[in-house]
């Protein structure tokens, strides 16, 4: 397909997505109020029209909106490419998480079965007020937990990565050696330190950054002034494009929440909010058996955590809204995965019965209220933390639990954290290897998550503002071999997988942007 036909696709699509908009009728009717103005003339109507849209703010909104859009939809394509292709190319891939989708819904069937838990039924009107009543201090509920399991737990679905082959690949004629010191044995393309090196031309040595205390060249609080300027400037201009390219270098604190609103779109107008009051009322009305997962998870995870302990209840809130939010599904059109469906009144197999379980598509998972947590530093309005934690899920978590070749998908990751320590580091994997420490099976709880619960809060919004930026995970997969070659002496040492992750127990002490630059900058390759 040519670039003149690829061009005008993307645009068709976008214009067919933004049609059926709030934004396009707030538009519109704003366009038809403006006519009755006296600067409106009819011999220059459409230019006066035009004009008054962008003095008074709706052409950036537009333009955010179709910024959005260009983040999130599927890469143009022939109009009777069939959707899978477009979802996932490669059909191992898409082989590899349907049965993998299959194996999670039937581990869910099975715990409804067992315990005699219904996937779903309305709450009595007592149970109802008594939820409303208790809604802001959910924590405070015990509910008896000890029945239910994690569905499953990032090792499993390493074991599955693990095992992907594709089968019109021969190995042996793979070129480079190293790639069976790995655990990963997929061949995708992924990024050498050379061509990351150019992609992250920002985070260069010699570039201001923010999440770094000594710079050598700029004193600290001058470079931290002015650039905390240019951010306001950013927040006052209303402009995604422009907020994104200014959390490359990070974002300062008091601007962080206004500018990820803004790279995501995330607006939480009217409604939003009403969006969410919705979700808030279907969680009063109806109990899910996904509602125990969440619950169990959050306690296992973000309860027992000293930064984010104090968010619990507005944990409970975000997820259990989130489950039973149909919008979700919108991104299963560029996902390699499939909403699971149960069926009803046990007419399994009779698609008129079938119904997506959970509303939302996304079975959790342990670990996955993480993904949240980070986001109650930032936001203490639940519809406003609802928004947009919704979309740094549709744009980027949902990558790090589902099996595509995606550039920034968890087996692309996988593989380049693991060409990234052959290359930089051969003698330390070879050494890790041999005494049955693959570094994969360490760093993938921290890369499943994107190093939530890891990091100390400050560096975890620090690597995030670096996500947004760039608009990709692959910085997370770097991060993870840089933390490997900062602790490289130690790990040379160990004799065993339980000491190699003795000394990686702890980063709560590391600073991530300094380890990420000397990572990819300061190693002569």
């Amino acid at each position: 397909m040519d670039e003149g036909t690829e061009l005008s696709l993307s645009i068709a699509h976008i214009v067919q997505r933004l049609k059926g908009s709030h934004l396009h009728s707030q538009i519109e009717r704003q366009a038809k109020d403006c006519l009755h103005r006296p600067e409106i003339k009819l011999e220059s109507l459409k230019e006066d029209v035009r004009s008054f849209l962008k003095t008074s703010g709706w052409e950036k909104k537009l333009q955010n909106a179709i910024y959005r859009e260009l983040h999130i939809q599927l890469p143009p394509s022939h109009p009777t490419a069939p959707l899978e292709h477009l979802k996932e190319p490669l059909a191992y891939m898409r082989k590899a998480q349907a049965s993998w989708e299959k194996r999670i819904l039937k581990s869910l069937n099975s715990m409804s079965t067992e315990l005699g838990v219904p996937l779903a039924r309305k709450r009595p009107g007592a149970e109802q007020k008594e939820l409303i009543n208790k809604w802001n201090e959910m924590g405070t509920d015990e509910p008896d937990l000890n029945r239910f399991r994690p569905v499953y737990a990032p090792k499993d679905f390493l074991e599955v990565l693990i095992s992907l082959r594709n089968p019109n690949h021969d190995s042996c004629e793979d070129v480079s050696a190293r790639s069976h010191w790995g655990l990963i044995q997929v061949p995708l393309n992924i990024r050498d330190i050379p061509q990351l090196r150019q992609a992250y031309t920002e985070l260069n040595l010699s570039s201001g950054q923010l999440g770094i205390d000594d710079l050598a060249h700029v004193h600290p609080d001058l470079f931290e002034n002015d650039y905390v300027q240019i951010g306001k400037k950013v927040v006052v201009e209303q402009d995604s494009a422009a907020a994104q390219q200014y959390s490359r270098r990070g974002c300062p604190t008091g601007l962080r929440a206004a500018l990820w609103a803004l790279i995501l779109n995330s607006t939480n107008q009217l409604q939003d909010m009403m969006h969410y009051e919705q979700l808030r009322a279907g969680v009063i009305q109806h109990n899910l058996l996904v509602d125990n997962l969440i619950y169990k998870d959050v306690k296992l995870t973000a309860s027992n955590d000293d930064y984010y302990f104090v968010f619990e209840d507005f944990l409970y809130q975000v997820l259990l809204c989130f489950s039973r939010d149909t919008a979700v599904l919108e991104h299963f059109k560029y996902n390699s995965a499939t909403p699971p469906k149960s069926y009803l009144h046990g007419k399994v197999g009779d698609e008129e019965y079938a119904v997506v379980y959970p509303p939302n598509g996304v079975i959790p998972f342990h670990g996955f209220s993480m993904y949240v947590a980070p986001l109650c530093f930032l936001y203490n309005e639940p519809s406003k933390l609802y928004s947009v934690f919704r979309e740094m899920y549709i744009r980027y978590f949902f990558r790090l639990h589902s099996i595509s070749s995606s550039f920034s998908g968890i087996v692309s990751l996988c593989l380049q954290f693991e060409r990234l320590l052959q290359t930089h580091l051969p003698q330390l994997f070879y050494h890790l290897r041999q005494i049955g420490a693959q570094p994969l099976r360490i760093a993938f709880k921290w890369m499943v998550r994107a190093f939530s619960g890891y990091l100390s809060t400050d560096q975890l919004l620090l690597l995030w503002d670096r996500i947004l930026g760039y608009d990709s995970l692959e910085v997370v997969a770097v991060l993870a071999a840089a933390v490997f070659a900062f602790r490289a002496e130690n790990l040379m040492e160990v004799t065993s997988l339980a000491s190699a992750e003795a000394v990686l127990a702890d980063l709560s002490t590391l600073k991530v942007i300094p380890l990420i630059q000397i990572f990819l900058f300061a190693t002569a390759i």
